[in-house]
């Protein structure tokens, strides 16, 4: 299968505390030289002062102050870059499970996930945790990188005991696409460059496998959503009748000539043009950011959504959904916050609290009905007008939201409706 060499993975790391995370997103960017050499030369001078003999990997994504001087990521520290393959935005997330919140943030848009785990470790509750938030956000392709092999002296059977563990673990998860490399990001085993030091090892190095991982297939191509994020009326003397309703394909494939449904007027119409930038297409399909016109002259605006005729979201005020909270202060019962689904807005409350998961058995606590920091829930929310969504599980980007407290403007919440 031939690769789009302008397609872009997005990718996140997880993994426990000092498993070697960001030494391997160093590493990747490292050995693949996608790194200027003011970089390089920076980090090498301060892996001198700091006494190392060998360049610190780890500092190319480390950015923060606090990060730097505890060794810890304690954020979510995104990177861009490409190879003659494909494009690549990385997502390094912390370990802790303080942040729980920033790993949701960062795996919220990913294909992959990288997990490490330390092979001298094995599966330990933080992998529980990392795999049933990946299993959460139906992150389809989930990569287990056995970190540290140079310390188990690149032992065949240490692997393959992680690889059993793992696998009896995970099956009672909804991920479909496991993976299972071993590596040493230190010694850049398998991350880049095919190991020498095991042989045994059959199978394609990290990067290959990000390479040419399949995730075309992964995006919703059947249900056609296009939120309308602003209306373009350029009142020149070259388009002056021009209407164009200007959005990111949320879902599907719109073409010229489809005969579409404008929500929630629940007027119809068919597709007269599609516009990406300056140029016209007769396609347009998930990801994409365009203009579309209609044959009829249709009131329509930011909020509104144009869908198939024969294919529509779900509309209700009632939400069903599972929330991370992002926020130091607690949910307050019965608070206003506004939940931003697509390009809508709308005041929203949260009506009850079914459940919460104990994150480190993965078990539901139907007894504590607070929301603190970290916590993920599952609620039952209410809007003060209709939303247009479907469920997460058929479309990440239709089926998920963000709650926004009133008084701060802060985001308080993101949510997938189940």
């Amino acid at each position: 299968m031939s690769i789009d060499k302008n397609q872009l993975l997005r990718f996140t790391t997880a993994g426990s505390v000092d498993d070697g995370k960001s030494t391997l997103i160093g590493r990747l960017l490292y050995d693949s030289k996608s790194i200027f050499e003011d970089q390089i030369s920076s980090v090498e001078k301060t892996s001198k002062r700091k006494g190392l003999e060998n360049i610190d990997l780890a500092m190319f994504t480390d950015g923060l102050k606090d990060e730097r001087e505890q060794g810890i990521t304690i954020d979510v520290a995104y990177r861009y870059f490409t190879t003659p393959k494909r494009k690549f935005i990385i997502a390094d997330t912390p370990g802790h499970i303080q942040y729980t919140r920033n790993m949701v943030t960062g795996a919220s848009t990913a294909n992959v996930a990288l997990l490490l785990i330390d092979a001298r470790k094995g599966v330990i509750e933080q992998t529980k945790r990392h795999s049933y938030i990946a299993s959460l956000l139906q992150i389809s392709h989930v990569i287990v990188c056995v970190n540290k092999m140079d310390l188990v002296d690149y032992s065949e059977d240490v692997f393959n005991d992680i690889v059993t563990a793992y696998e009896e673990m995970s099956s009672k998860m909804m991920i479909k696409d496991v993976r299972y490399i071993p590596i040493s990001a230190l010694e850049g085993d398998n991350v880049v460059h095919r190991s020498e030091n095991m042989p045994w090892y059959q199978n394609a190095p990290l990067l290959h496998t990000l390479e040419t991982i399949h995730i075309t297939s992964d995006n919703n191509m059947i249900d056609a959503r296009f939120p309308v994020q602003t209306v373009i009326r350029p009142q020149d003397e070259a388009h002056r009748d021009y209407r164009g309703y200007a959005g990111t394909v949320a879902g599907g494939i719109f073409r010229v000539g489809d005969a579409v449904k404008v929500l929630p007027s629940g007027f119809t119409s068919k597709v007269k043009s599609i516009n990406v930038y300056d140029q016209e297409k007769q396609e347009v399909f998930e990801g994409m950011s365009a203009a579309i016109t209609l044959v009829d002259d249709i009131d329509i605006s930011r909020g509104d959504m144009i869908v198939k005729a024969n294919n529509l979201p779900e509309s209700t005020q009632d939400i069903s959904a599972m929330i991370c909270w992002f926020n130091e202060r607690e949910a307050q019962p019965r608070a206003k916050y506004t939940i931003k689904h697509t390009t809508n807005e709308q005041k929203a409350m949260i009506k009850e609290i079914e459940y919460k998961i104990d994150i480190d058995t993965v078990k539901r606590n139907v007894e504590d009905k607070s929301i603190k920091m970290n916590d993920i829930c599952k609620v039952k929310i209410r809007t003060t007008a209709p939303l247009l969504m479907d469920s997460y599980a058929a479309n990440r980007k239709t089926g998920s939201f963000i709650l926004i407290d009133e008084g701060t403007n802060e985001t308080v919440a993101g949510g997938m409706l189940i």
